[in-house]
């Protein structure tokens, strides 16, 4: 049936009637002629559909929208949870993982089981869950619904089996995780509280156990009072009624005092001795004014009191700055004996959590560092030196130091390339930063088997570059560019440049990078293109710049009757390179007005700059403004450092400059590409009401990576956010009529549109949507392949354009390179998204390149540096060349395989009707070729190649933004990735393979270690200071005593914890017995420690029995007087 079909699309490729195209085979351009039957291609195709899974890897860059914080102090993992139920758990550098709760409320809490490997999370929709840590994609084992009172704070006391939650009814209840089923015993508010007293507390905002007795439960409420209740005898140990709301409490570790943060920006100390008043009242950034009051005071959200051996406790608190210090930044104070030392944040503070020596509250607690979580950023402060510097924080915490507006993926990257851009960004790092490890240090993490060079590239709305190491699943910082260096700094009020200087005028729109050449292309949102080579010497440079006027005039509209005699494509020298360089810097017709309006919004520095080693800018094209309108976006970019050329488009033409002799070649609109072999027939309508402008129609916004209130960039695109609104509709009003998907088609979310449709408005743009170089056939009759421009369209049109590049490399510098006339003109159905090659044997033909040279570099005088040009031919052997090479076409709707150079139609697969593509990539899996294809519905799709057979189709994301669809790009190794948030990437396989071996590559979150052991108080203070009996609260709190908790109160939930959850759940008979081995081995150490210490004890008594005998023998026969 496969041969039958290829051998009917080559018979209607040489039918007449097929010369406008149909959607199922390609067209040729000119006079019809009868093409010869393509010969069978036999492409042993060994992709699979199991081959593919699509899963997530691992989620780089800052938690969205923070919301709470907890530690784990002897595994050294630290969790984050964000306001969409999102959780982090971070250890050592490689150990970073994500886990998302299914509801998506958000986390209020986080409390480690610490040292037992789980995590509580308490979340906004009043549901606690337990997650395993001990797998290395944690999973929930247990979550537990209140349905009648909603959680406002919980507590886990070390080592204990029983959480405390507070809720907002005042009431506290204790929750068992290992079953996570509710104890009977609840503290209800009305009898913490007097029963004299008539209002009620509110909810409860603080819980921690005393560190003198576990039996005390310190109570806080969000009215000012203070309640201690004793578990055993169930009655409040002493009350205290404040007249300030209470944010937070903290003990000292003695358990005889406790510190309180207020509303009024004070702190109290209280002492147990006496609570009818506070020991202490300290208003630390409140000053006392003139007339003898204290300055209003922001609330002290948070405060921590912590003790060392060596020194005066730390007291350390978020907030509590005077009110009429506006502007100040938010602050973090550290109040060391008499030192208060204030760490002013970029961002409001989130949370903060001292770190401790020690997990037990009643030993010295020794803090050495201060983890502070701010809205978009994550610091530690090292407390052991005076000067209280931050820790170099190793995770990629800032990718959104600047929001990213796009994004690349490179996998199997040259392995030189990383070590390069990693020591010539080094230079560049900030100092300043503690000189000790970073104290988050948890979890194990080895380098995998499979692994390869790979490298992220992100740009930026302040117009910077990054270069990211993404090797093995982990992301570092190796280089950053700042683009904005190449222009002079816009100065406001000075004609055009006054509009722009608030909207992020350098706003990267798109980079095009040549790995192996390390040629770097960058465009803007000012219309401007900046081409880097790299180098790793300093140099001297001055910057050449292009201005490019491309314009789609009225007149260059031909008509039918211009066209309908002249079936050839015209040869003559009205496209020769002079005609259009002549064209291309053509003055805009009109008055000095419009003269002043076509000068490019940004000014490129004219003089000698010093630049660094890295990547240096060469040249700079700018798009010139006409008739006062700004210049349209650039919407396709390619760069060949083989053919030393750079094409660009946007929705008036295309441009195609020489930037080794820094001359423009070709600046022409896009229909004059066809000359006479336009498929379409443009014809006049009669205008309509409520058009768009196709001013409007090609702007290029990227106002949704900012927040709503203020509206930026400009895009080409429209916005991609309709998508959830009107996608029906416009799905609905497309489907009715080609007539009616032409009349949409300014007004809908897809640019799509019928090839069928053989009726064009005279005023529709042909936007130029993506650009390829590579060696190819131009025309039919060609034999040999040559250097050729692809040209993809947004009517669904790919042309082909062939070049003559002088091969002599100084003829090069000196002859000009010039175009032929297309020959051949190929249609699919939507915008054309992708172009490749591939040989006859269905192998990726890589485009030309450049090796790479340092420009910078001393010449040697007797071996002058010459181009080393390196080509990819479609085939090594001779007989297999003259069969052609495949050309594989994506559009929005639909994929072709077009055998070349006789443009045969082999195969064609409709990929969505529904919807459309957003992305489309070739991509290298398990040693052969697919096409990768990402939808606007969220399906993530793969096709054989040639043969287009589907192998996957997955719908990964439920509704599609256009943060998502901007930043979604597919590459080498079965891998792609998005911006999931505004300050997150998230990585994707779509590899079998990756997914098997992902286990291996992923950090180990939990590591058996021991516990530290209580440290040794001393005999005198363990016997009279110590607890008098031990605190079994599974004797207070469970069934036996307790009785159970009202069944309407709480829904015990089993988790889903997967594959692993359920071996987990299956091993659970053999985890009690392990438990209960480990209990009697504890229970046996504990007993044979209290041996030793009662021996200890009868040996201290027996030589104080020896020492006082000998005492009194010695006094016995002295007289008072000898005394």
């Amino acid at each position: 049936m496969r041969k039958f079909r290829k051998v009917l699309d080559g018979l209607t490729t040489s039918s007449p009637a097929s010369t406008l195209g149909s959607p199922s085979c390609g067209s040729g351009a000119g006079t019809p002629t009868a093409a010869p039957t393509p010969k069978e291609i036999d492409v042993q195709e060994t992709l699979q559909s199991e081959n593919f899974q699509l899963c997530k890897t691992v989620r780089h860059g800052f938690p969205n929208q923070p919301t709470a914080l907890a530690f784990d102090p002897v595994q050294k993992l630290l969790a984050i949870g964000s306001r969409s139920g999102g959780v982090r758990i971070l250890g050592r550098p490689g150990v970073d993982c994500y886990c998302q709760h299914d509801s998506g409320a958000a986390v209020l809490q986080l409390q480690f089981l610490i040292n037992e490997g789980a995590l509580v999370t308490a979340c906004a929709d009043d549901t606690l869950h337990l997650w395993n840590l001990r797998q290395r994609r944690p999973a929930i084992l247990h979550s537990l619904k209140f349905n009648r009172e909603r959680i406002t704070f919980c507590h886990l006391p070390f080592q204990s089996k029983w959480l405390y939650v507070g809720t907002e009814r005042g009431n506290t209840h204790i929750v068992n995780i290992e079953s996570f089923i509710l104890s009977g015993y609840v503290i209800m508010w009305n009898k913490a509280i007097e029963l004299a007293t008539k209002t009620h507390p509110g909810p409860v905002v603080h819980l921690s156990d005393s560190p003198k007795d576990e039996g005390k439960l310190l109570i806080g409420f969000e009215s000012g009072t203070i309640v201690q209740w004793d578990l055993r005898g169930k009655k409040a140990d002493f009350r205290i009624y404040y007249d300030e709301a209470i944010h937070s409490a903290s003990w000292h570790h003695e358990g005889k005092q406790f510190m309180c943060s207020h509303s009024d920006g004070s702190l109290t100390l209280w002492n147990l001795r006496n609570t009818t008043k506070p020991f202490q009242v300290t208003f630390p950034h409140g000053k006392i004014q003139k007339d003898g009051r204290k300055e209003s005071c922001k609330p002290i959200l948070k405060v921590e009191y912590k003790t060392t051996r060596n020194s005066e406790p730390f007291v350390i608190f978020s907030g509590g700055l005077s009110y009429d210090k506006a502007g100040r930044r938010p602050t973090l104070t550290i109040m060391h004996g008499k030192a208060i030392t204030v760490l002013e944040m970029d961002y409001p503070i989130v949370e903060f959590m001292a770190l401790c020596e020690t997990p037990y509250i009643n030993e010295v607690q020794e803090p050495y560092a201060v983890v502070v979580l701010l809205e978009k950023d994550l610091i530690v402060v090292d407390l052991t030196q005076n000067s209280f510097p931050i820790f170099e924080n190793p995770y990629p915490m800032d990718i959104h130091e600047s929001p990213v507006t796009c994004t690349a993926y490179f996998a199997d990257c040259p392995p030189d390339i990383i070590p390069i851009l990693y020591s010539i960004g080094a230079k560049h790092k900030k100092t300043g930063y503690s000189h000790k490890e970073w104290p988050i240090s948890g979890g194990t993490w080895t380098l995998g088997s499979h692994t390869y060079p790979e490298i992220i590239i992100t740009g930026h709305a302040d117009g910077t570059i990054k270069f990211w190491d993404a090797s093995a699943i982990t992301l570092q910082m190796l280089y950053k560019l700042k683009t904005s260096k190449v222009f002079e700094k816009p100065k406001p009020g000075e004609g055009r440049a006054a509009e722009l200087v608030e909207e992020d005028p350098f706003a990267v729109q798109m980079v095009s990078w040549c790995p192996q050449s390390r040629m770097f292309c960058v465009v803007g949102i000012s219309a401007h293109i900046i081409l880097y080579h790299f180098s790793k010497y300093e140099a001297n440079t001055q910057i050449e710049s292009l201005e490019v006027r491309l314009q789609c005039e009225s007149e260059d509209v031909i008509s039918p009757s211009e066209n309908e005699n002249d079936p050839c494509f015209s040869e003559s020298g009205s496209h020769s390179p002079q005609a259009h360089h002549q064209q291309s810097v053509s003055p805009v017709s009109g008055t000095t007005e419009g003269n002043k309006h076509s000068i490019p919004c940004l000014k490129v520095k004219d003089r000698m700059v010093r630049v660094p080693p890295g990547y240096q800018a060469e040249l700079v094209i700018q798009l010139q403004g006409i008739d006062g309108e700004p210049p349209q976006q650039i919407t396709s970019l390619d760069i060949n450092s083989a053919y030393g050329l750079l094409a660009f488009g946007n929705c008036n033409g295309l441009a195609v400059v020489d930037y080794l002799q820094k001359t423009v070649l070709l600046c022409m609109s896009t229909l004059d590409l066809y000359g006479a072999a336009d498929p379409y027939q443009r014809l006049t309508r009669s205008p309509r009401r409520h058009r768009q402008s196709t001013s409007e129609f090609c702007m290029r916004g990227l106002s949704n990576f900012y927040s709503d209130s203020k509206k930026r960039i400009r895009t080409s695109y429209q916005s991609l956010t309709e998508l959830s609104d009107n996608q029906q509709s416009f799905d609905m009003e497309r489907s009715k009529s080609p007539t009616s998907a032409a009349e949409s088609r300014e007004n809908s979310f897809s640019r799509s549109r019928s090839s069928s449709v053989s009726s064009i408005d005279r005023d529709t743009k042909e936007a130029v949507t993506t650009l390829q170089f590579g060696e190819s056939y131009g025309r039919k009759s060609d034999a040999l392949t040559t250097p050729c421009l692809w040209v993809g369209t947004s009517l669904g049109i790919a042309l082909v354009i062939p070049m003559s590049i002088p091969t002599d490399q100084e003829e090069r510098m000196e002859e000009p390179v010039t175009f032929g006339p297309s020959g051949a003109v190929l249609m699919l159905k939507g915008s054309v998204l992708r172009l490749s090659f591939l040989d006859c044997s269905g192998t990726l033909i890589q485009s030309p390149y450049e090796v790479w040279r340092d420009i910078n570099a001393a010449e040697d005088p007797d071996r002058p540096r010459k181009r080393k040009l390196v080509h990819f031919s479609p085939s090594s052997s001779q007989e297999t060349y003259a069969d052609g090479h495949l050309a594989v076409v994506c559009s929005e709707r639909q994929a072709k395989v077009f055998l070349m150079p006789s443009q045969s139609c082999l195969f064609v697969h409709n990929i969505t009707e529904s919807s459309f593509v957003l992305r489309a990539d070739v991509v290298s899996v398990c040693n052969s070729v697919c096409l990768a294809c990402f939808c606007a519905n969220g399906h993530v799709m793969t096709l054989s190649l040639p043969s287009l057979r589907p192998l996957m189709d997955v719908n990964y994301l439920p509704l599609t933004d256009m943060r998502i669809a901007r930043t979604f790009c597919f590459t080498n190794g079965g891998q792609a990735l998005y911006l999931s948030s505004p300050t997150e990437i998230q990585r994707i396989t779509y590899s079998q393979e990756m997914c098997d071996n992902l286990q291996d590559m992923l950090g180990e979150l939990f590591i058996p270690i021991e516990t530290p052991e209580v440290q040794n108080r001393g005999f005198l203070k363990g016997f009279f200071g110590g607890n008098a009996t031990t605190f079994d609260r599974e004797e207070l709190f469970g069934e036996a005593s307790a009785g159970k908790a009202s069944r309407s109160l709480a829904q015990h939930i089993p988790g889903q914890a997967g594959m692993e959850g359920m071996k987990v759940a299956a091993g659970g008979v053999v985890g009690e017995l392990a438990r209960a081995r480990i209990a009697l081995d504890e229970r046996g150490q504990r007993l044979g420690e209290l041996e030793e210490r009662t021996a200890l004890m009868m040996t201290s008594a027996e030589s104080f029995s020896k020492h006082a005998h000998e005492l009194m023998l010695k006094c016995k026969d002295k007289k008072w007087y000898q005394f």
